[in-house]
Formats: structure tokens, C-alpha cells, sequence
């Protein structure tokens, strides 16, 4: 059993991959801050739910550095 959950469990991130790499998100011309990186994250990680119409999207505000 847990071999087919790992299996499983693959597949669902590998999907993912592939609906994040048609998107353009492993491409070398973005820059790498937090929204892109949690958008990337998230689309991996919804998998094939990204081929049922979401689109996770990220919302981030880091703290700026003090002066």
C-alpha cells in the first residue's frame, strides 16, 4: 500500500512539473523572489488540478531591509 501511494504520490508532483514548465516557470528570464518561487511551488503542487482550471497565484510581501 505504501508503495502505490508513493507512486502515486509522484505522478501528482510530475503532473504538476509539467503544467509549472507550460507555464514558462522554469524558464532562465525570470527573476526568483517570493511570488515567483510560491507561484511555481503552488502549481507543482496542485498537479493535475492545474489541467481543471487553477491557477494558484502567490501574494507575497517580504519585510525591506532597514536603512
Amino acid at each position: 500500500m505504501k508503495v502505490l501511494i508513493g507512486i502515486i504520490v509522484i505522478l501528482w508532483l510530475v503532473i504538476g512539473a509539467a503544467a509549472a514548465f507550460q507555464r514558462g516557470y522554469f524558464g532562465d528570464d525570470r527573476d526568483v523572489s517570493c511570488k515567483t518561487f510560491g507561484d511555481t511551488a503552488l502549481t507543482v503542487v496542485a498537479g493535475p488540478l492545474n489541467y481543471l482550471g487553477v491557477n494558484p497565484k502567490v501574494d507575497c510581501k517580504t519585510p525591506q531591509p532597514s536603512k
